[in-house]
């Protein structure tokens, strides 16, 4: 197994050939989307559906601006900025087999504990046109003892 390579806009071309990557030039996206909570549901799902469509020509003023909100999301934010907010995912077939693929259709994460400023202006900014969001079952404070939704709790 060779050197790991870092994940980057400058680094597409040296990633092996199985590897899949966007057809589409990255620089030429606009935002369309801002989502709320840019976790691994998001990301294999509302991501990778646009990523698809990116690759044929299409939606090319639909890229996603990812926020995060919350404290935990600080890894989130240094993640998304090393990698130009570019993530592999790994998609594993009926048959067992499993195919990478990088997903290049976010092209800014925002931490609004950092900047809420720059959130709200992106969320009113004229060329967003839909806000979206992940709440997982994480996100709902259920009490241990009961299992009930806990609309008290400090998180």
């Amino acid at each position: 197994m060779g050197t790991p390579i870092p994940l980057g806009n400058a680094t597409l071309g040296e990633l092996p050939s199985e590897v899949g990557v966007p057809a589409y030039d990255r620089s030429a996206l606009t935002p369309g989307i801002v989502h709320f909570g840019v976790g691994g549901f998001h990301r294999a799902h509302e991501a990778m559906y646009l990523d698809a469509l990116l690759n044929e020509g299409k939606a090319l003023d639909w890229a996603i601006v990812g926020v995060g909100t919350m404290p935990g999301d600080a890894r989130m934010r240094d993640a998304m900025k090393a990698q130009d907010c570019l993530f592999t995912l790994v998609l594993k077939h009926p048959d067992g087999s499993r195919e990478a693929r990088v997903i290049g259709g976010m092209v800014d994460y925002l931490f609004a504990p950092d900047d809420p400023q720059a959130v709200l202006e992106r969320l009113a900014d004229p060329s967003t046109r839909i806000v979206s969001l992940t709440v997982t079952e994480g996100g709902y404070h259920v009490n241990q003892v009961t299992g009930e939704f806990d609309p008290n709790s400090p998180d």
